[in-house]
């Protein structure tokens, strides 16, 4: 937890790899229990959800300002990649991570390019 962000890399992996292994569990349920009442979706929706309550634990308000919204941001954008590699689609999880990638390293280059300060904006 570097950088005293709320939710550092362990907490990223974990996001990822159980949101991957939820919808993998959806696979193996419906192939073991003949389909009949597994919906991937729900499980899908799931995942979200909780998630979203996660990302929720992240924001904090002090002094007027608002700090965690980045970090609840990524760890949405990880579960989405986890459950991108979850239903099998890779492109869309490589996809997902370079922008996500292009999105926290870029933005955050070109806040300290244009602050005074030299310090970025956000977190």
């Amino acid at each position: 937890q570097v950088g005293r962000k709320p939710a550092g890399l362990r907490t990223h992996t974990l996001v990822c790899v159980g949101s991957t292994l939820f919808c993998l569990l959806t696979n193996h349920a419906s192939r073991d229990f003949g389909g009949g009442n597994v919906d991937p979706t729900r499980i899908i929706h799931g995942v979200v959800t909780g998630v979203g309550f996660l990302g929720a634990g992240s924001i904090l308000r002090q002094e007027g300002f608002v700090h965690g919204l980045t970090t609840a941001a990524s760890v949405w954008m990880v579960a989405a990649i986890g459950v991108a590699v979850g239903v099998h689609a890779y492109g869309l999880a490589i996809t997902g991570t370079i922008l996500a990638l292009v999105v926290l390293e870029g933005y955050r280059w070109i806040e300290r390019w244009l602050s005074p300060s030299g310090e970025g904006a956000e977190e």
